[in-house]
Protein backbone atom coordinates (compact mmCIF):
# COMPACT_ATOMS: atom_id res chain seq x y z
CA UNK A 1 0.00 0.00 0.00
CA UNK A 2 3.03 2.15 0.37
CA UNK A 3 2.57 5.29 -1.85
CA UNK A 4 -1.02 4.39 -2.90
CA UNK A 5 -2.61 5.24 0.58
CA UNK A 6 -5.62 7.30 -0.81
CA UNK A 7 -6.43 4.46 -2.91
CA UNK A 8 -7.21 2.87 0.43
CA UNK A 9 -10.81 2.81 1.96
CA UNK A 10 -11.60 0.92 4.90
CA UNK A 11 -14.41 -1.90 4.66
CA UNK A 12 -17.77 -1.95 5.93
CA UNK A 13 -18.65 -3.03 9.73
CA UNK A 14 -17.70 -6.89 10.49
CA UNK A 15 -20.63 -9.16 11.02
CA UNK A 16 -19.85 -11.32 13.97
CA UNK A 17 -18.98 -14.67 12.17
CA UNK A 18 -20.66 -18.08 12.66
CA UNK A 19 -19.47 -19.78 15.90
CA UNK A 20 -19.40 -22.87 14.67
CA UNK A 21 -16.95 -22.13 11.57
CA UNK A 22 -13.02 -21.83 12.13
CA UNK A 23 -13.63 -17.72 12.20
CA UNK A 24 -16.40 -17.85 15.21
CA UNK A 25 -14.32 -20.47 16.59
CA UNK A 26 -11.12 -17.83 16.70
CA UNK A 27 -13.65 -14.99 18.11
CA UNK A 28 -15.19 -17.28 20.76
CA UNK A 29 -11.75 -18.27 22.06
CA UNK A 30 -10.84 -14.37 21.75
CA UNK A 31 -13.70 -13.48 23.54
CA UNK A 32 -12.70 -15.43 26.63
CA UNK A 33 -9.15 -14.08 27.26
CA UNK A 34 -10.60 -10.93 26.95
CA UNK A 35 -13.14 -11.42 30.15
CA UNK A 36 -9.82 -12.42 31.54
CA UNK A 37 -8.03 -9.61 30.33
CA UNK A 38 -10.74 -7.50 31.69
CA UNK A 39 -10.20 -8.94 35.22
CA UNK A 40 -6.38 -8.85 35.33
CA UNK A 41 -4.64 -6.98 38.16
CA UNK A 42 -2.21 -5.79 35.13
CA UNK A 43 -5.14 -3.67 33.72
CA UNK A 44 -4.64 0.22 33.90
CA UNK A 45 -7.84 0.71 36.01
CA UNK A 46 -7.35 5.35 35.06
CA UNK A 47 -10.81 5.63 33.94
CA UNK A 48 -9.87 9.29 32.20
CA UNK A 49 -6.96 7.51 30.53
CA UNK A 50 -9.12 4.59 29.26
CA UNK A 51 -11.85 6.85 28.22
CA UNK A 52 -9.07 8.70 26.33
CA UNK A 53 -8.09 5.71 24.60
CA UNK A 54 -11.26 4.47 23.99
CA UNK A 55 -12.46 7.83 22.34
CA UNK A 56 -9.45 8.50 20.38
CA UNK A 57 -9.74 4.57 18.44
CA UNK A 58 -13.28 5.24 18.32
CA UNK A 59 -12.77 8.36 15.95
CA UNK A 60 -9.83 6.62 13.90
CA UNK A 61 -11.92 3.49 13.71
CA UNK A 62 -15.11 5.38 12.27
CA UNK A 63 -18.03 2.62 11.36
CA UNK A 64 -15.47 0.15 13.23
CA UNK A 65 -16.24 2.14 16.71
CA UNK A 66 -18.61 -0.08 18.67
CA UNK A 67 -15.92 -3.14 17.85
CA UNK A 68 -12.91 -2.00 18.98
CA UNK A 69 -12.04 -1.93 22.82
CA UNK A 70 -8.48 -0.52 23.97
CA UNK A 71 -7.08 -2.06 27.03
CA UNK A 72 -4.16 -0.74 28.45
CA UNK A 73 -2.25 -3.12 30.87
CA UNK A 74 0.80 -2.66 33.14
CA UNK A 75 3.66 -4.25 31.72
CA UNK A 76 7.11 -2.19 31.06
CA UNK A 77 7.89 -2.76 27.63
CA UNK A 78 7.07 -1.48 23.91
CA UNK A 79 4.31 -3.54 22.21
CA UNK A 80 0.12 -3.04 21.21
CA UNK A 81 -1.42 -5.98 19.57
CA UNK A 82 -4.93 -6.44 17.91
CA UNK A 83 -6.96 -9.73 18.34
CA UNK A 84 -9.45 -10.58 15.59
CA UNK A 85 -12.53 -9.97 17.51
CA UNK A 86 -11.56 -6.10 18.37
CA UNK A 87 -9.85 -6.79 21.44
CA UNK A 88 -6.21 -4.51 21.77
CA UNK A 89 -4.07 -4.20 23.82
CA UNK A 90 -1.09 -0.99 24.62
CA UNK A 91 1.69 -1.55 26.94
CA UNK A 92 2.48 0.73 29.57
CA UNK A 93 5.97 0.78 28.25
CA UNK A 94 4.79 2.26 24.91
CA UNK A 95 2.69 4.41 26.67
CA UNK A 96 5.13 5.91 28.73
CA UNK A 97 7.56 6.62 25.44
CA UNK A 98 4.82 8.63 23.75
CA UNK A 99 5.46 12.25 23.37
CA UNK A 100 1.64 13.47 22.21
CA UNK A 101 -1.52 12.46 20.90
CA UNK A 102 -0.70 12.12 17.46
CA UNK A 103 1.95 9.76 18.59
CA UNK A 104 -0.87 7.62 20.49
CA UNK A 105 -2.85 8.08 17.34
CA UNK A 106 -0.51 6.18 14.70
CA UNK A 107 -0.05 3.14 17.70
CA UNK A 108 -3.84 2.87 18.07
CA UNK A 109 -4.48 3.21 13.92
CA UNK A 110 -1.88 0.76 13.04
CA UNK A 111 -3.61 -1.81 15.34
CA UNK A 112 -7.18 -0.33 13.55
CA UNK A 113 -5.12 -1.65 10.37
CA UNK A 114 -4.67 -4.80 11.31
CA UNK A 115 -8.21 -5.12 12.01
CA UNK A 116 -9.80 -3.69 8.85
CA UNK A 117 -7.64 -6.06 7.39
CA UNK A 118 -7.58 -8.94 9.16
CA UNK A 119 -4.75 -9.83 9.38
CA UNK A 120 -5.08 -12.05 12.56
CA UNK A 121 -7.67 -14.02 10.30
CA UNK A 122 -4.56 -14.60 7.21
CA UNK A 123 -2.26 -15.65 10.09
CA UNK A 124 -4.85 -18.11 11.46
CA UNK A 125 -5.80 -19.98 8.04
CA UNK A 126 -1.50 -20.20 7.41
CA UNK A 127 -1.33 -24.30 9.09
CA UNK A 128 2.00 -23.41 10.96
CA UNK A 129 1.14 -20.09 12.05
CA UNK A 130 -2.38 -22.12 13.53
CA UNK A 131 -0.23 -24.82 15.70
CA UNK A 132 2.30 -22.02 16.76
CA UNK A 133 -1.17 -20.27 18.42
CA UNK A 134 -2.63 -23.60 19.47
CA UNK A 135 0.40 -24.40 21.29
CA UNK A 136 0.71 -20.55 22.61
CA UNK A 137 -2.57 -20.62 24.22
CA UNK A 138 -2.02 -24.29 25.64
CA UNK A 139 0.60 -22.91 27.71
CA UNK A 140 -1.57 -19.59 29.73
CA UNK A 141 -2.28 -21.45 32.64
CA UNK A 142 1.55 -22.04 33.92
CA UNK A 143 2.93 -18.71 32.73
CA UNK A 144 2.63 -15.80 35.54
CA UNK A 145 0.28 -12.79 34.33
CA UNK A 146 3.54 -11.00 32.31
CA UNK A 147 4.07 -13.89 30.39
CA UNK A 148 0.47 -14.37 30.03
CA UNK A 149 0.24 -11.46 27.86
CA UNK A 150 3.41 -11.40 26.22
CA UNK A 151 2.03 -14.93 25.12
CA UNK A 152 -1.55 -13.12 24.03
CA UNK A 153 0.47 -9.69 22.68
CA UNK A 154 2.55 -12.44 20.05
CA UNK A 155 -0.18 -14.96 19.67
CA UNK A 156 -0.99 -12.84 15.99
CA UNK A 157 2.71 -12.41 14.67
CA UNK A 158 2.13 -10.28 11.64
CA UNK A 159 4.07 -10.93 8.64
CA UNK A 160 6.72 -7.83 7.71
CA UNK A 161 4.10 -7.35 4.83
CA UNK A 162 0.97 -6.81 7.19
CA UNK A 163 3.13 -4.77 9.04
CA UNK A 164 4.00 -2.58 6.23
CA UNK A 165 0.13 -2.65 5.29
CA UNK A 166 -1.21 -1.79 8.85
CA UNK A 167 1.61 1.49 8.88
CA UNK A 168 0.08 3.02 5.81
CA UNK A 169 -3.33 2.83 6.59
CA UNK A 170 -2.24 4.33 10.07
CA UNK A 171 -1.68 7.78 8.11
CA UNK A 172 -4.73 6.99 6.29
CA UNK A 173 -7.11 7.31 9.74
CA UNK A 174 -4.54 9.92 11.16
CA UNK A 175 -5.64 12.42 8.22
CA UNK A 176 -9.05 11.40 7.97
CA UNK A 177 -9.55 12.65 11.31
CA UNK A 178 -6.81 15.30 11.90
CA UNK A 179 -3.70 14.54 13.82
CA UNK A 180 -0.51 15.31 12.49
CA UNK A 181 1.23 11.83 10.84
CA UNK A 182 4.77 13.23 10.90
CA UNK A 183 4.67 12.46 14.54
CA UNK A 184 4.36 8.71 13.21
CA UNK A 185 7.69 7.89 12.25
CA UNK A 186 8.90 9.57 15.55
CA UNK A 187 7.81 7.13 17.64
CA UNK A 188 10.55 4.75 15.37
CA UNK A 189 13.41 6.67 16.00
CA UNK A 190 12.84 7.48 19.68
CA UNK A 191 12.39 3.33 19.99
CA UNK A 192 15.25 2.70 17.88
CA UNK A 193 17.66 5.75 19.78
CA UNK A 194 17.42 3.60 23.28
CA UNK A 195 17.94 0.00 20.88
CA UNK A 196 21.10 1.04 19.97
CA UNK A 197 21.97 2.21 23.36
CA UNK A 198 22.36 -1.07 24.54
CA UNK A 199 23.31 -3.10 21.83
CA UNK A 200 24.49 -5.82 24.00
CA UNK A 201 20.85 -6.44 24.47
CA UNK A 202 21.04 -9.82 21.69
CA UNK A 203 18.53 -11.38 19.64
CA UNK A 204 17.15 -13.39 23.05
CA UNK A 205 15.84 -10.17 24.53
CA UNK A 206 12.11 -9.63 24.78
CA UNK A 207 12.29 -6.65 22.52
CA UNK A 208 13.45 -8.82 19.84
CA UNK A 209 10.74 -11.22 20.49
CA UNK A 210 8.16 -9.15 20.16
CA UNK A 211 9.36 -7.28 16.94
CA UNK A 212 10.85 -11.02 15.13
CA UNK A 213 8.32 -10.19 12.25
CA UNK A 214 8.29 -6.31 12.07
CA UNK A 215 10.24 -4.21 9.90
CA UNK A 216 13.21 -2.78 11.45
CA UNK A 217 12.43 0.19 13.16
CA UNK A 218 14.81 2.12 11.31
CA UNK A 219 13.01 1.34 7.87
CA UNK A 220 9.75 1.79 9.72
CA UNK A 221 10.76 5.24 10.62
CA UNK A 222 12.38 6.07 7.03
CA UNK A 223 9.24 4.40 5.03
CA UNK A 224 6.90 6.65 7.61
CA UNK A 225 8.92 9.72 7.00
CA UNK A 226 9.00 9.63 3.27
CA UNK A 227 5.07 8.52 3.60
CA UNK A 228 3.59 10.95 5.81
CA UNK A 229 6.18 14.48 4.60
CA UNK A 230 3.88 17.44 4.04
CA UNK A 231 1.54 16.81 6.77
CA UNK A 232 -0.07 18.79 9.24
CA UNK A 233 -2.50 18.87 11.88
CA UNK A 234 -3.02 18.56 15.43
CA UNK A 235 -0.06 16.86 17.99
CA UNK A 236 -1.67 17.43 21.39
CA UNK A 237 1.57 17.15 23.52
CA UNK A 238 -0.23 18.69 26.27
CA UNK A 239 -3.17 16.89 26.40
CA UNK A 240 -1.43 13.47 26.20
CA UNK A 241 0.90 15.54 29.06
CA UNK A 242 -2.61 15.79 30.98
CA UNK A 243 -3.69 12.38 30.55
CA UNK A 244 -0.30 10.46 31.22
CA UNK A 245 0.94 12.41 34.33
CA UNK A 246 -1.28 10.83 37.33
CA UNK A 247 0.55 7.31 36.04
CA UNK A 248 3.96 8.54 35.19
CA UNK A 249 5.88 8.04 38.26
CA UNK A 250 4.00 4.12 38.30
CA UNK A 251 5.66 3.69 34.90
CA UNK A 252 9.07 4.71 35.74
CA UNK A 253 8.81 2.88 38.69
CA UNK A 254 8.64 -0.54 36.07
CA UNK A 255 10.64 0.82 34.11
CA UNK A 256 13.54 1.11 37.18
CA UNK A 257 12.79 -2.29 37.37
CA UNK A 258 13.66 -3.17 34.13
CA UNK A 259 17.41 -2.87 35.03
CA UNK A 260 17.76 -1.72 31.37
CA UNK A 261 19.81 1.60 32.40
CA UNK A 262 21.34 2.63 29.39
CA UNK A 263 17.90 2.27 27.30
CA UNK A 264 15.88 4.03 30.24
CA UNK A 265 18.43 6.92 30.43
CA UNK A 266 17.45 7.93 26.66
CA UNK A 267 14.35 8.35 27.30
CA UNK A 268 14.35 9.95 30.25
CA UNK A 269 16.95 12.69 28.63
CA UNK A 270 14.29 12.98 26.42
CA UNK A 271 11.36 13.88 28.73
CA UNK A 272 13.63 15.98 30.83
CA UNK A 273 14.56 17.93 27.20
CA UNK A 274 10.99 18.68 27.32
CA UNK A 275 10.72 19.44 30.71
CA UNK A 276 13.79 20.77 32.04
CA UNK A 277 12.52 22.05 35.92
CA UNK A 278 10.30 18.43 36.13
CA UNK A 279 10.95 17.10 39.98
CA UNK A 280 9.92 14.04 39.00
CA UNK A 281 11.76 13.13 35.78
CA UNK A 282 15.05 14.89 38.00
CA UNK A 283 14.20 12.86 40.36
CA UNK A 284 13.83 9.41 38.14
CA UNK A 285 17.06 10.12 35.90
CA UNK A 286 19.17 10.77 38.84
CA UNK A 287 18.30 7.35 39.99
CA UNK A 288 19.08 5.86 36.73
CA UNK A 289 22.27 7.18 36.92
CA UNK A 290 23.35 6.17 40.25
CA UNK A 291 21.56 3.02 39.75
CA UNK A 292 23.63 2.38 36.64
CA UNK A 293 26.83 3.28 38.44
CA UNK A 294 29.31 3.75 35.27
CA UNK A 295 32.11 6.13 35.58
CA UNK A 296 30.54 9.62 36.37
CA UNK A 297 27.03 8.50 37.47
CA UNK A 298 27.50 9.39 40.77
CA UNK A 299 27.95 13.02 40.22
CA UNK A 300 25.61 13.48 37.43
CA UNK A 301 23.26 11.29 39.56
CA UNK A 302 23.29 13.95 42.32
CA UNK A 303 23.28 16.96 40.26
CA UNK A 304 19.70 15.93 39.15
CA UNK A 305 18.34 14.44 42.75
CA UNK A 306 19.34 17.53 44.25
CA UNK A 307 18.08 19.87 41.60
CA UNK A 308 14.77 17.97 42.11
CA UNK A 309 14.67 18.03 46.12
CA UNK A 310 14.97 21.88 45.58
CA UNK A 311 11.25 21.22 44.15
CA UNK A 312 8.64 21.15 46.80
CA UNK A 313 6.81 18.50 44.31
CA UNK A 314 9.68 16.50 44.18
CA UNK A 315 8.84 12.29 45.05
CA UNK A 316 9.45 11.82 49.38
CA UNK A 317 11.94 9.07 47.50
CA UNK A 318 14.27 11.67 46.33
CA UNK A 319 15.55 12.33 49.56
CA UNK A 320 16.37 8.25 50.14
CA UNK A 321 18.04 8.76 46.20
CA UNK A 322 19.87 10.84 47.73
CA UNK A 323 20.86 9.62 50.83
CA UNK A 324 22.25 6.56 48.64
CA UNK A 325 24.17 8.65 46.52
CA UNK A 326 25.89 10.76 49.38
CA UNK A 327 26.70 7.45 51.32
CA UNK A 328 28.66 6.39 47.91
CA UNK A 329 30.44 9.83 47.39
CA UNK A 330 31.68 9.52 51.07
CA UNK A 331 29.79 11.74 52.50
CA UNK A 332 28.01 10.34 55.76
CA UNK A 333 26.78 13.81 57.20
CA UNK A 334 24.34 14.50 54.38
CA UNK A 335 23.27 10.85 54.05
CA UNK A 336 22.34 10.88 57.51
CA UNK A 337 20.62 14.38 56.84
CA UNK A 338 18.98 12.64 53.42
CA UNK A 339 17.43 10.05 55.02
CA UNK A 340 16.14 11.45 58.32
CA UNK A 341 14.29 14.10 56.03
CA UNK A 342 13.12 11.08 53.70
CA UNK A 343 11.21 9.32 57.13
CA UNK A 344 9.85 12.92 58.20
CA UNK A 345 8.12 12.84 54.71
CA UNK A 346 7.22 8.87 54.39
CA UNK A 347 7.60 7.81 58.16
CA UNK A 348 5.51 4.82 57.86
CA UNK A 349 7.25 3.94 53.89
CA UNK A 350 7.17 0.19 53.22
CA UNK A 351 10.98 0.73 53.37
CA UNK A 352 11.51 2.76 56.44
CA UNK A 353 13.04 0.20 58.81
CA UNK A 354 15.99 -0.19 55.97
CA UNK A 355 16.37 2.91 55.81
CA UNK A 356 16.48 3.65 59.75
CA UNK A 357 19.13 0.71 59.58
CA UNK A 358 21.37 2.02 57.08
CA UNK A 359 21.41 5.25 59.61
CA UNK A 360 22.74 3.43 62.00
CA UNK A 361 25.50 1.34 59.99
CA UNK A 362 26.78 5.29 58.96
CA UNK A 363 29.68 6.36 60.69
Amino acid sequence: MAGAQSAWTPPPRFERPDMAGEEGGLWALMDREETRLRRSPLRLRDEALTRYLGETSCRLAGEHCPDVRVYALRTPYFNASMAPNGMMQVWSGLLLRLDNEAQMAAILAHEIGHYLQRHSLQQLRDAKARAAFATALSGLGIYGLAGQLLILGTAFAFSRDQEREADAISLVLMRQVGYDTREAPKVWANLLAELAANPAAGDNSLDSILFATHPTSDERRRTLEREAAGGSGVVGAEPWRQRIAPLRGLLLDDELKRGRFDESLVLLNRLVAVEPDNAQLLHYRGEVRRLRGAEGDVALALADLESAARDSQAPAVTWRSLGHAYRQRQQPEAARAAWQRYLELAPDAADAALVRQSLEELP
